[in-house]
């Protein structure tokens, strides 16, 4: 049986997508504090393969007007070849909406665990693995 998220993160993941927690698409209702009706909840179902994730060190994306496509592959050291192994498509509102949810996570992760190095900003000798 498949797990369920946590109360509350696909609530916040779909209002920072701007959508209602119905999936309709229409706007968040009113501002926190304004009287108005509750959002939906939605219960998402996290079946044991896809909890299992796919690990991925390359994501490829390419857009038209209508969507954006990220293909999420794997690329190993000395190999000239990568595997795509999961496709992602969605519109460029959530695709926006993608953005700001990374970017507020990394900010957080960032204030916890520290600034995180961009490709090219690690020291040349730096420690890996175990002590």
């Amino acid at each position: 049986m498949g797990a369920a998220a946590a109360p509350g993160e696909m609530e916040n993941a779909m209002s920072l997508l701007g959508r209602d927690a119905g999936g309709e698409g229409t706007p968040q209702g009113p501002p926190p504090g304004a009287p108005g009706p509750a959002p939906h909840q939605v219960k998402v179902e996290l079946g044991e393969k896809e909890a299992e994730g796919i690990y991925s060190n390359l994501v490829l994306l390419t857009h038209s007007p209508s969507e954006f496509l990220f293909d999420f592959a794997r690329i190993l050291p000395g190999v000239p070849k990568a595997k795509v192994y999961a496709r992602i498509i969605m519109t460029p509102q959530n695709a926006k909406g993608l953005l700001g949810v990374l970017q507020k996570n990394l900010e957080a992760y960032e204030k916890k665990h520290g600034k995180v190095p961009a490709h090219g900003d690690f020291p040349p000798h730096r420690d890996i693995g175990f002590k």
